[in-house]
């Protein structure tokens, strides 16, 4: 299978470039190369809009009225289909606190989707975030469903799914740190997430494998004093350790775009992760009220002005974010080019899931996944694995 895409503005690492087409052969980038090649195959007209990478969301619960959550085939084909129609060719469902029950439920139905047909984004694996959280932190995680991290159940978790591939935990938990040695061992990443942590238990951590930021800002610890004595939290921990990558809601709500520059000007920009968090709120018009989790056991929140709420309005009840809105906020609010925008969405995350050298840039070898957008960041087509997908 060849095709070639041309005129179109490349989005790479460093600059924009025009000029050249893109050439694809049996799923993959072949070369990029100005004019447009003969015996080219399919031509894939680009009129004049950007190419990137597929974008990448290592933190997703659901979409288009699905949860994760759900426990089914349909659910998870569902909302990965919803976000694939926003540009995202890769993503990780996310889970939420609740019994092992439902989780094994959500691991049978991952395990099931595999088999769905084309076109489904690529399924890296599963990120579990929770039971493993502070209660002080809890957020709208249900917190009578909260754990301590004992190796016995860490065990048995991670014993249950050979697709974990990422675990959010608080790392002053005790038992915390044994988990970290764990996700070590088996190759997970570990994320500091829904944490009251303070600095020196941040270092701690990170000595025994916590290398990630579950979204900034949300459900985490910032700076406090005791005794007239002041004490960083995760959020200032974050800022100070150059081996923690972050992640942020970049939907302009979670993070207003002043506290976004901050973020941009405090962090070195190959490690930010943009995520969208997004519930099954996401893409379901303002007012509709759904439940933030499962059908059978989740609370309901409702959505309004760019996110969701839970019914009394004193927290956020999930996002409804999509990849390409997080891109357009950082370019048009955040004050961040285009490529800088664009590598937090998709090179950033696949260097974190250790797929940089095939996925996340335009450069022969690397997978066909890519986006085709105009100056808004609205979507005009998508690609998987060198072929159409979704075409608007």
């Amino acid at each position: 299978m060849r095709a070639v895409i041309t005129n179109g503005i490349l989005v790479l690492e460093d600059r924009l470039q025009s000029g050249l087409s893109l050439v694809l052969e049996n799923g993959k980038i072949a070369a990029l190369q100005e004019g447009a090649p003969s015996q080219a195959g399919q031509v894939i007209d680009a009129g004049g809009r950007y190419i990137s990478p597929g974008f990448v969301d290592l933190h997703v619960h659901g979409g288009g009225g699905y949860d994760f959550m759900d426990g089914t085939v349909q659910a998870v084909v569902g909302a990965a289909r919803f976000h694939l129609s926003h540009g995202t060719t890769l993503l990780q469902p996310t889970t939420m606190t609740c019994t092992d029950e439902e989780l094994r439920q959500v691991f049978s139905a991952f395990v099931q989707t595999k088999r769905a047909g084309w076109p489904m984004p690529h399924l890296h694996g599963l990120h579990l975030e929770g039971p493993w959280l502070s209660p002080v932190q809890a957020g709208a995680q249900d917190p009578s469903l909260l754990r301590l991290p004992t190796l016995d159940h860490v065990r048995q978790v991670l014993n249950d799914s050979s697709d974990i591939t990422h675990v959010s935990a608080a790392c002053e938990l005790p038992g915390a740190l044994e988990l970290g040695d764990e996700l070590a061992r088996r190759g997970i990443l570990a994320a500091i997430g829904h944490s009251d942590a303070e600095y020196n238990q941040v270092c701690a951590a990170m000595e025994h494998g916590y290398t990630h930021i579950t979204h900034l800002y949300s459900g985490m610890s910032s700076l406090r004093s005791r005794e007239a004595r002041r004490y960083l939290g995760v959020v200032e921990s974050s800022y100070l350790l150059d081996g923690l990558t972050v992640e942020i809601i970049a939907d302009g709500v979670h993070l207003p775009p002043e506290l976004l520059r901050l973020i941009v000007k405090c962090k070195d920009p190959g490690s930010i992760i943009l995520v969208t968090d997004a519930t099954r709120g996401a893409g379901l018009p303002d007012g509709s009220v759904v439940k933030l989790g499962s059908l059978s056991a989740g609370q309901d929140v409702v959505v309004r002005d760019g996110a969701a709420y839970v019914i009394d309005g004193s927290c956020f009840g999930g996002s409804v974010c999509t990849t390409d809105r997080c891109v357009r906020t950082m370019w048009k609010m955040a004050g961040v080019t285009l490529p800088q925008a664009v590598a937090m969405m998709t090179l950033n995350p696949c260097r974190v899931l250790g797929l940089d050298g095939c996925k996340g840039r335009l450069a022969p070898g690397f997978d066909g996944d890519l986006c085709i957008f105009d100056e808004n960041v609205n979507i005009s087509m998508v690609l998987l694995d060198g072929r159409i997908a979704v075409k608007i």
